[in-house]
């Protein structure tokens, strides 16, 4: 018999706990639950079945658990860790092959093939829209000083702006609703160049 999604959820945070390095201050158990509960919130919206809702759910918690193993192609990743452990949950190939199509829509440029995966994709980019967006920012700058500790403030805003501009929501609720605060967002930005 399948675990519940909370059990999942248990799992997938003991995991991340053990095995997730500490300077990934961004892509973490925060971001992670963050996002699968947007991802709820999305779906509901876009009205969406609850068998659907739940195979969603569990491609939330195991969207970025591949930055256990790399920050590099870290969707892949997150795909052969989910793999192996639904399947050992006994999850149908099918459904593991739709949650790892979710997964692989988040990855950057994003781009998503149903209404599942345009769900996860704004899931994950759903901060830029909100209030929160300068302090989560600067948690993905203090992750990425890691990677790259001669990345500048003004570099990183620059990217940023660029990054606002480029982007485009995927689901009608996150067109209509989230497109406005995201241009708050990036006016606030480019008001400090």
């Amino acid at each position: 018999m399948k675990p519940s999604i909370n059990e999942i959820q248990k799992d997938v945070v003991r995991f991340l706990n053990e095995n997730l390095p500490k300077h990934f201050t961004y892509h973490n158990i925060k971001h992670t639950l963050y996002v699968y509960e947007k991802a709820i919130h999305i779906a509901n919206k876009e009205k969406v079945n609850s068998q659907d809702i739940a195979l969603l759910k569990i491609a939330a918690l195991y969207h970025d658990i591949g930055f256990t193993k790399s920050h590099l192609e870290h969707e892949k990743a997150s795909c052969e860790i989910a793999k192996k452990q639904l399947k050992n949950y006994g999850y149908s190939k099918e459904d593991i092959h739709t949650i790892c199509g979710m997964i692989m829509a988040t990855k950057i440029p994003q781009s998503p093939k149903n209404l599942l995966e345009q769900i996860l994709a704004d899931a994950d980019l759903e901060y830029l829209a909100t209030s929160k967006y300068l302090k989560t920012s600067t948690s993905l700058y203090q992750e990425l000083l890691h990677f790259n500790p001669d990345l500048s403030e003004d570099d990183w805003i620059d990217i940023q702006i660029k990054f606002i501009k480029n982007h485009r929501y995927h689901t009608s609720y996150c067109k209509r609703y989230k497109t406005f605060r995201k241009n708050k967002n990036l006016a606030l930005l480019e008001s400090t160049t």
